[in-house]
């Protein structure tokens, strides 16, 4: 049985081959063949000649070398570097308005990511380094990092409805996409919560008080440049993954004898994954498999690479692309 409206879920896979060029147009195409899951193709992203790309001329994007665990369902994860359309492609060529960072930023110096990558390092040694010390404090740290890897996402979206109020800017993609992307971490947190990382009155009125203070130089930075915003922002996603993937590697075997919270199977399995599939920017297509408590925190860590390689793109004159809006070309074998 095949499900491809807009949600475009796939509940079982069958020996069927499905055009549905008919149905949604040549952009939207998907394959079915027997049993077995590759990559997506994204085809659908532009280029723009007014903004000067952060990290250097090149339109390919920096990289990096997250572990093979996060390709889930044996999906390829597509580069986004190939996903750019030529520069003398006029239907692909993006205006310098297309995102919040052509609109309004700038690109940022070198040694402003180096300032941004440092306060975050500070605060992981002088904070979460000291205060959640030891193996029976990781829940709690969790819970904080949750706490705080949320607020950003709250930020950029009271800026673009004040944008939208005063009739300055509006792209509805990008209040659905930061949105998307809270509700993820919003279950995170709840994942924390059920696992006993909120118990500790200090735990809770540290990571809030944080929060609160985060909100507003996110919402400052925000308006400022939201190039230097996202900057910040995806620094805290690069440490929340490698705190992820670090605790994965320390304690295999243990979680994987844990059952999975039932926060994680109402989120992952059994929950609608149309805003799961949102912030999935470079149209990839997964489906976390949850057994046990260490494919729970997979299935974390693995957000937490998506969040890295969308705050890296709207850092550029890339355009954001949603698998629900048809800007994505999908093949499922």
């Amino acid at each position: 049985e095949i499900h491809a409206c807009r949600p475009c879920r796939l509940t079982r896979l069958e020996s069927v081959e499905s055009d549905l060029d008919g149905r949604f147009g040549e952009r939207y195409r998907m394959k079915i063949l027997p049993f077995s899951v590759t990559s997506v193709v994204v085809a659908c992203i532009g280029t723009t000649t007014s903004f000067v790309h952060p990290f250097g001329g090149s339109t390919s994007m920096r990289t990096r070398n997250y572990p093979k665990q996060q390709h889930i369902m044996s999906a390829r994860r597509t580069s986004l570097g190939s996903a750019i359309a030529p520069p003398d492609d006029p239907d692909r060529q993006l205006g310098s308005d297309s995102n919040p960072s052509t609109k309004f930023g700038s690109p940022i110096s070198d040694a402003l990511k180096e300032l941004n990558k440092s306060s975050i390092d500070f605060l992981k040694s002088t904070v979460f380094d000291s205060f959640f010390e030891g193996e029976d404090r990781a829940y709690a740290r969790f819970y904080a990092l949750e706490t705080i890897a949320r607020v950003p996402y709250f930020s950029y979206l009271s800026v673009l409805h004040l944008y939208e109020t005063l009739g300055k800017w509006r792209r509805a993609k990008y209040l659905k996409l930061h949105f998307a992307e809270s509700w993820n971490e919003l279950h995170h947190l709840l994942i924390m919560e059920e696992l006993g990382g909120s118990e500790r009155f200090l735990d809770r009125f540290l990571a809030q008080h944080i929060a609160f203070g985060y909100y507003a130089v996110v919402i400052l930075l925000y308006v400022l440049n939201p190039v230097q915003a996202y900057n910040l922002n995806q620094d805290v996603e690069e440490h929340a993954f490698e705190t992820y993937d670090k605790y994965l590697k320390d304690n295999e075997e243990k979680l994987k004898n844990l059952p999975a919270p039932k926060a994680a199977i109402d989120y992952y399995v059994d929950g609608d994954m149309y805003m799961f599939d949102e912030f999935q920017t470079g149209c990839e297509f997964r489906r976390p498999k949850i057994e046990n408590l260490y494919d729970v925190f997979v299935a974390i860590r693995d957000d937490e690479a998506a969040h890295v390689q969308t705050m890296e793109q709207l850092q550029t004159e890339l355009d954001v692309a949603s698998i629900h809006d048809g800007e994505c070309e999908i093949d499922i074998f």
